[in-house]
C-alpha cells in the first residue's frame, strides 16, 4: 500500500452505482501537473459509495483533499490516471480547496487530448474514434470557461430506448464550441429539479473526462461543474 493526496476535481456517477473519483496530485500546499483516478478492482472499475467512505462516517466530496491508499497503478488505454485503490483502509480528508486553489489547477491547452472531435446526435465535439483514443495519452483536464450554459432538456434513447431528460454543458473552449454530457451528480440534480431549458452560468470551471471506449468510441463528459459560488458554499460548512 502507498498513499497519495490528491485535490479532489472530479466526483461523478458512474455505472452501475458508483462514482468516478479523480484529482491531482497535491503537496506543499499546492497541486502538481499530475492526475490520479483511484480505481477498484473491479472490471467496471467504479468507487463504491463504502469505498469512499470516511472513518468518521461522511464520504468523500468534489473539492475535498483526500489522502488515499493505493495498490498499484493501473493505467487502461488513454486513462493513463487509474491506480487501483486499498479497499482495507479508510481515505482521510486533509482540507477543502478554495476558489483560487482550482484555478491554480487548470491545465494548459494540449491538442492531442482536444483533437480528433466527432458529435454525438445531441451533442458537439464530445467522442473521439476508438482508433485515435491510445495516441492521446490522458483522459482529465481542467479547462476554466467564461461563457457556460447548463441546458436541461428531454432527448431520445440510443437504439430506440425511451427518451430520459438530460443535463448538458454548452461553453467554447480555444474557439470551439462544445455540448457534452454532465456526469456530476450534483448539478445534475439541481437542474433536473428546476425544469427543461438554458441556464446561464457563465465563468466556471470544468474537469472533462474522456470515459472509457463504448461501441467504437471513448466519450468526452463534463465530470464536474466548478463555480466561485460552490466553493464558497463549501467554504461556510
Amino acid at each position: 500500500m502507498y498513499e497519495i493526496t490528491i485535490l479532489c476535481l472530479a466526483n461523478s456517477r458512474k455505472p452501475p452505482s458508483g462514482r468516478c473519483i479523480a484529482g491531482k496530485v497535491y503537496a506543499n500546499g499546492r497541486t502538481t501537473a499530475d492526475w490520479v483516478r483511484p480505481v477498484s478492482a473491479r472490471p467496471t472499475h467504479e468507487v463504491s459509495e463504502e469505498e469512499r467512505r470516511y472513518e468518521g462516517g461522511t464520504k468523500a466530496q468534489l473539492l475535498d483533499i483526500i489522502s488515499l491508499p493505493l495498490r498499484q497503478a493501473s493505467p487502461s488505454r488513454h486513462q493513463v490516471e487509474n491506480h487501483t485503490l486499498d479497499d482495507q483502509y479508510y481515505w482521510e480528508k486533509e482540507g477543502t480547496a478554495t476558489w483560487a486553489q482550482v484555478k491554480a489547477a487548470v491545465d494548459p491547452y494540449d491538442a492531442k487530448f482536444w483533437g480528433n472531435s466527432q458529435s454525438t446526435y445531441h451533442g458537439l465535439n464530445d467522442k473521439v474514434p476508438e482508433a485515435a483514443v491510445d495516441a492521446i495519452g490522458s483522459s482529465l483536464k481542467l479547462i476554466l470557461v467564461a461563457d457556460l450554459v447548463i441546458s436541461v432538456s428531454r432527448e431520445n434513447g440510443y437504439e430506440g430506448n425511451p427518451s430520459r431528460r438530460r443535463v448538458r454543458a454548452k461553453f467554447t473552449f480555444r474557439n470551439t464550441q462544445y455540448w457534452m454530457s454532465i456526469t456530476d451528480p450534483e448539478i445534475e440534480e439541481k437542474f433536473l429539479t428546476q425544469g427543461d431549458g438554458e441556464y446561464q452560468i457563465g465563468e466556471a470551471a470544468l474537469c472533462i473526462s474522456l470515459a472509457e471506449v463504448w461501441n467504437g468510441f471513448a466519450f468526452r463528459v463534463v465530470a464536474s461543474v466548478i463555480t466561485p459560488n460552490r466553493c464558497e458554499a463549501l467554504d461556510e460548512l
